[in-house]
């Protein structure tokens, strides 16, 4: 049954259209992701089924009834609200009621003496008692309790941005309603919490409308897929994976369609200069039939984000590490901690927030002097440092100039002479949006801006903090790809988890209570790893991470591909094991569809096929590493 219909709904912003007449409807408890390139328009849609912006056509039907809720990307707070007011707003009973109770709770804390307070205690539990409010009352402190929120009383303008976005989280899964628009929820989560918030998810009663660039979750938490592209949308049933492979077969359709009508134009083109006879009619007809087909606009051939960017030559001394510490309020979050970054290597740095490891990535750049410890790096390191913070830009320069103030030329892997103008129309921005305003841009064109801006400058030592915020998912995989040829070394603090999987070759890991674990692998290997590890294991752990993580000495007689690939060849099979059984699951699951098991099966025997494969390299690597040690 649909609870919101929307028909011809016309956008504009300047001169780009950010919504050409798209038509929907949206069905109770369906699960949707809605995705497409930053500046796209994704927000804008948000804000209009939200009721916070309007369209200049097109109508959205609901019934009288309906109840949404909201997490904008960027939520607001009014001056001197407290979180608890927040949470607990708006008009409904029984949000009033938990309002009170949790208000007279926190009232008899101050003052667990007060006879009064007590009272009032006493006949708020009375009215919840009525209300039948106990319920939704511990499903709202679970809620509070897995996003980190305690402090009910701080004034919103007190709390850091990635604390708002918590409470305003929190307000949206509490508030009863019909439809749950998310923007980005996953912007300022750690891993644990992301995952909680999954489970959430597909439990949620209502329908979901999701805007993430975390495709993880879009797999697990989605059953239908919304493309925004240049205007249009585009639907797709199933999650993620499955948007991916019809989104191929579709614009595999539309260049097959394009090329056929390509060659209809050049068969009516050459009728035409041919001069062939007809009556005036007729040939009058086929004139304008011919001029028609040619203003036909075919598929927009997409930019490609071309990331083939050379870097500074690198030495053998990157980075290393020595009894470091640092502390803040008195509280050691690093302690005597030792690490030997080398060449060519991708660390990944993960853990709960506020666990330091923006602080560690601070402290390796030399952004920020420890306590205790040194930080010696290389002679030939040039850093580039990709922030989460946010990046003051001039509003009032234009895109090509403040790329310009970066490098007017720049050289790709091959050598070749790249300009700023090119560069960014490998960024998706096209050559009339290279004039615009960066006050004109979205928070996600600024950020893809900006890292282009950081790139530019051919550092050799990338230093990541939460690159996967705000960015689309396009663009994501394109940094990816781009990560795994680059010549340097990366060190990337991410919550990601795909990211994690596809770049990271070890990680440093925040495990809490000042415990820092080195893990030689990705992010699912970590994770498959920790479930194995014996409760109460902590303090061997604290007490092995000063240890040096084993480093594989680069011998001169491997070649550089080869030391990449020995390097995260065991994390390629283990991903491949992996994938196999989860084959193998999907294949038995798939009971009575032969089709689907038939398609499973061949997949199964595929990645079987290349589990071999790379079991046969790794054997073929280790015995020339081992022969080469014994030099």
């Amino acid at each position: 049954m649909s609870i919101l219909d929307a028909e011809g709904l016309y956008k504009t912003y300047g001169d780009k259209t950010l919504l050409d007449g798209i038509s929907f409807s949206i069905s109770a408890k369906e699960r949707i992701g809605l995705i497409g390139v930053n500046g796209t328009g994704k927000s804008t849609l948000l804000n209009v089924i939200g009721g916070a912006d309007s369209v200049e056509a097109g109508t959205i039907r609901h019934a009288n009834a309906f109840r949404l809720a909201y997490l904008a990307q960027s939520p607001a707070f009014e001056t001197g609200v407290a979180p608890i007011d927040y949470i607990y707003g708006g008009t409904a009973p029984m949000m009033a009621t938990l309002r009170n109770y949790e208000q007279a709770l926190a009232d008899l804390d101050d003052d667990p003496s007060s006879r009064t307070k007590q009272d009032a205690l006493m006949a708020q539990q009375q009215k919840m008692d009525a209300a039948g409010a106990w319920e939704a009352e511990a499903a709202a402190a679970n809620i509070l309790t897995r996003l980190g929120i305690h402090d009910f009383h701080t004034p919103a303008a007190e709390l850091s941005g990635g604390q708002k976005k918590r409470v305003a989280l929190a307000r949206t899964l509490i508030q009863p309603a019909d439809l749950l628009i998310l923007d980005e929820p996953t912007n300022h989560l750690d891993n644990e919490t992301i995952e909680w918030l999954e489970e959430a998810l597909i439990q949620y009663p209502g329908a979901l409308l999701i805007v993430t660039h975390d495709r993880y979750f879009l797999n697990r938490v989605t059953t239908k897929i919304f493309e925004l592209d240049q205007g249009k949308l585009y639907i797709y049933n199933g999650n993620y994976e499955m948007f991916l492979e019809k989104k191929a077969e579709r614009e595999d359709r539309e260049s097959a369609d394009e090329a056929k009508h390509r060659n209809r134009l050049r068969r009516e083109l050459a009728w035409l200069k041919r001069g062939a006879k007809a009556r005036s009619t007729k040939q009058k007809a086929r004139i304008e039939r011919i001029h028609g087909m040619q203003a036909h606009k075919g598929p927009e051939t997409k930019q490609s984000v071309d990331l083939a960017i050379g870097s500074a030559r690198l030495g053998k001394k990157v980075i290393e590490a020595k009894n470091l510490t640092k502390e803040f309020n008195g509280q050691p979050l690093i302690e005597n901690f030792d690490l030997l970054v080398t060449p060519g290597e991708c660390l990944g740095i993960i853990g709960p927030n506020g666990s330091g490891k923006t602080t560690l990535l601070n402290l390796l750049a030399g952004r920020l002097a420890p306590d205790a410890g040194t930080v010696e790096i290389g002679e030939t390191v040039k850093i580039g440092y990709y922030t989460q913070e946010h990046v003051e830009m001039d509003e009032d320069l234009r895109v090509i100039d403040y790329i310009k103030e970066a490098a007017q030329v720049m050289k790709t892997a091959d050598g070749q002479l790249v300009t700023a103008e090119q560069m960014l129309e490998r960024f998706l921005f096209a050559r009339p949006q290279q004039h615009t305003y960066i006050r004109r841009l979205s928070g996600g064109e600024r950020k893809r801006l900006y890292l282009l801006r950081v790139l530019m400058r051919e550092p050799n030592v990338l230093f990541l903090d939460e690159p996967t915020n705000d960015l689309d998912t396009e663009t994501l995989s394109v940094l990816e790809d781009y990560l795994l040829q680059f010549p340097g070394t990366v060190i990337a603090v991410s919550h990601d988890r795909f990211f994690l999987d596809r770049v990271a070759d070890r990680l440093i890991a925040f495990e809490g209570s000042g415990v820092i674990r080195r893990f030689e692998g990705n992010y699912s290997g970590y994770i498959a790893d920790k479930k194995k590890q014996p409760p109460g294991n902590a303090a061997a752990a604290k007490k092995a991470k000063s240890v040096p993580a084993p480093v594989i000495q680069k011998k001169k007689k491997l070649s550089f591909r080869e030391e990449q690939e020995w390097n995260g060849i065991e994390a390629r099979i283990t991903a491949l094991e992996e994938k196999v059984e989860t084959l193998k699951k999907a294949v038995a699951e798939a009971g009575s569809d032969a089709g689907q098991a038939q398609t499973l099966f061949a997949q199964q025997q595929d990645a079987e096929e290349e589990l071999d494969r790379a079991l046969d390299r790794w054997t073929e690597l280790s015995l020339k590493v081992e022969a080469l040690e014994k030099e």
